[in-house]
């Protein structure tokens, strides 16, 4: 039964969403002969009916997880009944058709939004022409389910007693629960933006207010995609036992294309809003951000590339290919059809100048994802031409990252100084002075207190500068709200206040990762029962051994204690259901000024813990410890959880004021909503 009603969930979506992209696009072209419509049925009112597909097709797969149902090979294959709730319903997206099934889901919600959101203005053809084509790759997704990805295909024979359960580094660790929704969400939401600039270049209207819309679509997927990478990359620290959050792995770089693509457009387009520049850069930035989540879709489920993050081999692969090139190849062709209207009346009068900065920022950032896609790329086209193998690793991204990182910095801390059209040098001094001078004084304090190095004593005097420069924004703004009678706490709302608690939140996330992987620790002790050892400033103290068992999994844990502030118990786990090796489970000391994180690597001959590597040369009863010792590393997550609640203050709206000279001067925007 389950299994029926996901099936006919799916097979209601895709038709409803077919036939009313199909309905839509017939319906404008006749207008646009000049034709009276003359159609029954009007498809937007077949938005619901995909949403209410998706619905119950979700609703059929969680009661089918939930409840066991081994009979769906989906279910047998990634869930198991000793497996905890949380991870019952997690296995939706814990493999390859359940993901497709989330993936069209959050799209069909945000199509509804959308149609619900411009409800009064149904009949303008922007509107209709955005809503055929987010259908239409509605239509395209669910069609993958009801083809080659179909979650609800059953067993031949017999059912299974019990399931092979979800992977094991995806129920070991409740991230999984929010980790991929959130990505999903901020993939799926530049198809917005893309609908609406593929509306706006059949229309031939591109010069009109749709950017600003696109621009809060943006910011909303953008906020998303941001909070889902960084929870990512805690939960690749906590989970898989190596003592880092970003390995520049295929994956991970998949998902970091379209932010960085992103966050250019979300800066970019605030130009075209101000001045009417940049209109073809910013239709291809919008381009590019859905065809890139594509591309990280044939990345992700195709098994072209070897990543602990991707799904299995499908045959998924060439159809995801031919939609990219599909996406990319329909837009080239019609912003040639459009060349002449995408032309802007004016030029930017100065480099120097807030627009010139955005124009530097858009090319570091467009830079930075090319050299993220190259080094992803070229592995895979290696392979096909010579048929070898060739890995590109952390060096070759580290090598370019870190002088983009430090000139994206640099821009930050000068950008929200700058005037519009032209600044005057002498201003910009005398505006960055105070932040220059803190910057200065917290090196000096770092260098007295001993730290070293001048690539990170270069990222935190520039990171300090920019959250001077940002806090000096919001000061201003606030005095202003002060003086017009309002609470200085909007000024942390809307694009400018929130644009700033955005850069706030990205200085705190580069200090972090800055000295985190500037001045780690790595070692590996071997440790007697009762022994204490001292690693890079902490006592680490072995305590004993134990065996935790739970009906999900069995885990043999060595008991520690550091710097006498509690026990922390790393640990070999097995878990239920699943054929697999056993999985490391690292335990972390962590706080504000940094983590001592400790992973259980072998016992001694005569050991009998289960799982764990035995060492011939460690004395009986003895443990060898991993200790990975890393400062600061909390504030990446805490710079995550800033620039995601930044986003949310961008996007609160606030009341219009007049532009004068003066304002565009002073006004604190670099990141807007």
């Amino acid at each position: 039964m389950r299994a029926t009603l996901g099936s006919l969930g799916i097979w209601i979506a895709f038709v409803a969403a077919l036939l009313g992209s199909v309905l839509l696009a017939w319906d404008l072209l006749r207008r646009r002969r000049g034709a009276a419509s003359a159609q029954v049925l009007d498809g937007r009112l077949l938005v619901p009916v995909v949403v209410a597909g998706g619905m119950l097709a979700t609703g059929a797969m969680q009661w089918a997880l939930i409840t066991h149902d081994f009979s769906i090979v989906y279910v047998a294959e990634n869930n198991a009944r000793a497996t905890p709730l949380i991870y019952s319903i997690t296995g939706m997206w814990s493999a390859l058709e359940g993901s497709i099934l989330l993936w069209a889901l959050l799209l069909s919600l945000y199509v509804v939004v959308v149609v619900w959101h411009y409800r009064s203005r149904a009949a303008d053809e922007v509107v209709g022409w955005a809503t055929a084509v987010l259908l239409g790759i509605t239509a395209f997704f669910f069609g993958l389910m009801v083809g080659p990805a179909n979650p609800f295909v059953t067993s031949s024979g017999s059912s299974p007693s019990s399931g092979q359960g979800p992977n094991a580094l995806l129920q070991n660790n409740p991230l999984v629960a929010i980790h991929p929704p959130l990505l999903y969400a901020g993939m799926v939401g530049f198809a917005v933006p893309y609908a609406f600039a593929v509306g706006m270049l059949i229309t031939g209207r591109v010069g009109e207010s749709w950017h600003v819309d696109t621009r809060r679509w943006a910011i909303v997927a953008w906020t998303s995609l941001s909070v889902g990478i960084v929870l990512g990359a805690w939960w690749s620290y906590q989970v898989l036992g190596w003592g880092g959050f970003w390995g520049w792995d295929p994956v991970e770089n998949a998902a970091l294309m379209p932010w960085l693509v992103g966050t250019a457009y979300v800066h970019s387009i605030v130009v075209q809003e101000r001045r009417g520049l940049l209109r073809i850069w910013n239709l291809t930035l919008a381009v590019a951000c859905f065809a890139l989540t594509v591309l990280a879709t044939f990345f992700t489920r195709s098994g072209v590339v070897q990543s602990v993050h991707a799904f299995s081999a499908s045959a998924l692969g060439p159809i995801l290919l031919t939609f990219f090139t599909l996406v990319v190849l329909s837009a080239l062709g019609l912003m040639a059809w459009r060349g002449d209207a995408l032309r802007s009346t004016v030029g930017i009068d100065a480099a120097f100048s807030r627009e010139g900065a955005f124009v530097l920022n858009n090319l570091l950032f467009v830079g930075f994802a090319l050299v993220v896609l190259l080094g992803t790329v070229f592995p895979l086209l290696y392979d096909a031409i010579h048929g070898g193998q060739v890995t590109v690793g952390p060096p070759y991204f580290n090598s370019l990252a870190v002088p983009l990182g430090i000139g994206l910095l640099t821009l930050m801390a000068v950008a929200p100084l700058l005037s519009w059209r032209k600044a005057a040098g002498s201003v910009v001094v005398r505006r960055i002075e105070v932040p220059a001078w803190i910057g200065t004084i917290v090196v000096v304090i770092l260098v007295v207190a001993g730290v070293r190095g001048i690539l990170p004593l270069a990222g935190f005097f520039l990171g300090v500068v920019a959250a001077a420069s940002a806090a000096r924004s919001l000061l201003l703004e606030a005095r202003a709200e002060r003086r017009r009678g309002d609470s200085g706490l909007r000024a942390l709302t809307g694009r400018s206040g929130g644009g700033m608690v955005v850069h706030l939140g990205v200085v705190i996330l580069a200090v972090g990762i800055v000295a985190s992987t500037s001045y780690v620790s790595r070692s590996e002790v071997t440790l007697r029962p009762g022994a204490t050892v001292e690693v890079h400033g902490h006592h680490i103290t072995f305590v004993g051994m134990r065996t935790v068992s739970t009906p999900a999994k069995q885990s043999s844990q060595v008991v520690l204690r550091v710097d006498r502030r509690g026990e922390f118990t790393p640990g070999i786990s097995q878990f239920a259901g699943r054929s697999s090796e056993p999985v490391g489970t690292p335990s972390i000391d962590s706080g504000l000024f940094g983590d001592v994180y400790l992973t259980f690597d072998a016992i001694g001959r005569k050991g009998s813990t289960s799982g764990a590597q035995i060492a011939g040369d460690v004395p009986p009863g003895s443990v060898v410890i991993g200790v990975v010792v890393e400062p600061l590393l909390a504030w990446l997550w805490i710079g995550g959880l800033t620039m995601g609640i930044g986003g949310l203050l961008a996007f609160i709206p606030t009341r219009r004021r007049p532009r004068t000279a003066s304002s565009d001067a002073a006004e604190p925007a670099v990141v807007h909503s």
